[in-house]
């Protein structure tokens, strides 16, 4: 099984560790975050994943075939030339990716215990992507109909709305049109963890054409989650909230005790 594995970000939030090391390769319990991630997915059944890289691409890389590719197939996606962020940089793996008909993609500073067996299985026939969810506070959140289709995006520290379900699919300001059309969805955070069809590509393909013709510069750099938002009302893009869901993002570096702790107790 696929699955590809966000490495190339800076980091920024985990400064000063990576000022001299990427995010990918900061420690949890004594074992670079990849490490961690790579060893779950095995387990998990997933034998091909791509990484893409960016910052100090060339110690993930050295750090990946010091341990023998973790005894399954590693590839990986170099965007040392741009930058792609998620949409992108989804898009710009696909010839490595694409082909077994759906991939997981997952953040390398997440850590959670997810049964990935049961989040596969939850994947629905019409979907494009399935989003793995949850109930934690957060400002940003992810807006699902009963149905848990996605239906739109929600910042509640601004009030701001964000849906194509929405007169004109811009942003709102909690206006009453926003609540009257989006008040049957509920909120939800997203985990940085996701199932992909590979019915994703054409649509993600579209997408940067649109941009193109927008005159957006760098058209083929965007964030996968302003994907969804554009096309959660045309494509089936579902969320999975399963019943009791750690999710750590360890993202910055007061997230490490926490993180820690969590590898401790699931070893």
């Amino acid at each position: 099984m696929k699955a590809m594995i966000f490495a190339a970000g800076l980091g920024t939030r985990l400064r000063p560790l990576t000022d001299t090391i990427p995010k990918a390769l900061v420690p949890v319990a004594g074992v670079p975050l990849i490490a961690h991630l790579i060893s779950g997915l095995k387990k998990a059944g997933y034998d091909d994943i791509v990484i893409n890289i960016y910052h100090f691409a060339d110690m993930i890389v050295d750090y990946v075939h010091s341990m023998d590719d973790f005894g399954i197939r590693i590839s990986f996606s170099d965007e040392r030339n741009l930058l792609l962020d998620t949409g992108g940089g989804i898009l710009g793996a696909r010839r490595l990716i694409e082909g077994e008909g759906s991939f997981l993609v997952h953040n390398v500073d997440i850590l959670s215990d997810v049964d990935l067996a049961a989040f596969r299985n939850a994947v629905q026939a019409d979907s494009i992507a399935t989003l793995l969810v949850s109930r934690r506070e957060t400002a940003r959140y992810l807006l699902f109909d009963s149905r848990m289709r996605m239906t739109g995006w929600t910042n509640v520290s601004t009030g701001q709305f964000r849906s194509p379900y929405l007169p004109d699919g811009a942003a709102q300001e909690g206006s009453a049109g926003s609540f009257k059309i989006l008040h049957n969805s509920e909120r939800y955070a997203f985990s940085g963890v996701h199932i992909l069809s590979d019915r994703i590509f054409p649509l993600l393909g579209d997408y940067v054409e649109k941009r193109k013709r927008a005159g957006i510069s760098c058209p083929e750099k965007f964030s996968i989650t302003d994907f969804y938002i554009s096309f959660c009302r045309d494509a089936a893009i579902y969320g999975y909230s399963p019943e009791k869901l750690n999710v750590i993002d360890v993202g910055k570096t007061a997230s490490l005790p926490i993180a820690e702790d969590f590898i401790r107790r699931h070893q």
